[in-house]
C-alpha cells in the first residue's frame, strides 16, 4: 500500500532567485508566479536559503524611519531592522533553507512544516538541488480525493491484498473522507490491522471500525523465536 508522498503534489515548475537577485526583481518574480515566496539558489541549484512576502515587507515596515541602533532592542526588531535596509537575496532570506526529498510522506512534512513553523518547504533531490516547492495548501489536497477513489483502495489494498478478505464479508462506506466499516472477521487482530490500514489511506478523514470477530487473539503469547543454524552444504 503506497502512502502519498511530496513528489505527487509538489510544485515542481518552481520559481528560485539567486543569492544576489535584488530587492525589486524578487518582488516581481512574486508577483508575476503569483506566489508567496521563493526558494535562493546557488550556482549549481543548491538550496540556501528562502525569501518570503514577509522577509520583504521589513522594508516597507521600517520606510523612513531612522537606522539608528538601540542599546536594548529586542533581537526580532534588530533583525526585521536588518532585513528592511537589506538590497540583495543574501540579506532578505531566511537560512538555512528547510527542505524535503520528493519521497518524503505527506505526513512527515506536515509534522516538519508544523515543527519549524514555515508555510512551505523547498523539495530537493539527493544532492541538495532544488526540484520543487510544497506548501500547506498543496498538502491539503490529498483531501480532494472522492470518496469513490478512498473506498476503492480501501477494498483492493486493505481488504484484499492484505487480509484477502472475501468480497461481502466487509461493508466499507464512505462519506466526506470518513470511512465506516461494518462487517464481521475471524480474528480481533484482523479487525485491529483493517482500522490501522485503512486509516493510512490518501484522503482519509477519520476511520469508523464497527467490525465484530469469531475470536480473539490478543491475550495470545508472542511465538518464541528460535535461532536458526546454520545449513552445512557438502
Amino acid at each position: 500500500m503506497r502512502a502519498w508522498q511530496v513528489s505527487d503534489v509538489m510544485t515542481k515548475d518552481v520559481a528560485t532567485v539567486t543569492e544576489e537577485t535584488a530587492y525589486r526583481r524578487i518582488v516581481d518574480v512574486l508577483a508575476q508566479r503569483r506566489v508567496s515566496a521563493v526558494p535562493v539558489v546557488d550556482d549549481f541549484g543548491y538550496a540556501r536559503g528562502v525569501v518570503s512576502e514577509a522577509d520583504l515587507l521589513h522594508k516597507v515596515e521600517w520606510m523612513g524611519e531612522p537606522e539608528e541602533r538601540r542599546v536594548f532592542e529586542r533581537p526580532s526588531r534588530r533583525k526585521a531592522r536588518r532585513k528592511g535596509a537589506a538590497g540583495i537575496a543574501r540579506e532578505l532570506m531566511t537560512a538555512p533553507a528547510v527542505t524535503v526529498f520528493p519521497h518524503t510522506s505527506l505526513v512527515a512534512a506536515a509534522r516538519l512544516m508544523d515543527r519549524e513553523q514555515v508555510k512551505r518547504l523547498p523539495v530537493v533531490d539527493d544532492l541538495g538541488r532544488v526540484v520543487g516547492i510544497v506548501t500547506r495548501s498543496d498538502l491539503l489536497r490529498v483531501h480532494l480525493r472522492s470518496d469513490a477513489e478512498i473506498r476503492d483502495d480501501v477494498v483492493q489494498e486493505v481488504l484484499r491484498r492484505v487480509l484477502a478478505v472475501r468480497d461481502g464479508t466487509v461493508r466499507i462506506e464512505v462519506r466526506d473522507g470518513v470511512v465506516t466499516m461494518t462487517g464481521r472477521l475471524d480474528r480481533s487482530s484482523a479487525v485491529d490491522i483493517a482500522g490501522r490500514l485503512a486509516a493510512r489511506i490518501a484522503g482519509v478523514v477519520e476511520v469508523v471500525n464497527e467490525l465484530g470477530y469469531d475470536f480473539d487473539d490478543s491475550d495470545l503469547p508472542a511465538s518464541p523465536s528460535f535461532p536458526v543454524q546454520p545449513m552445512r552444504i557438502g
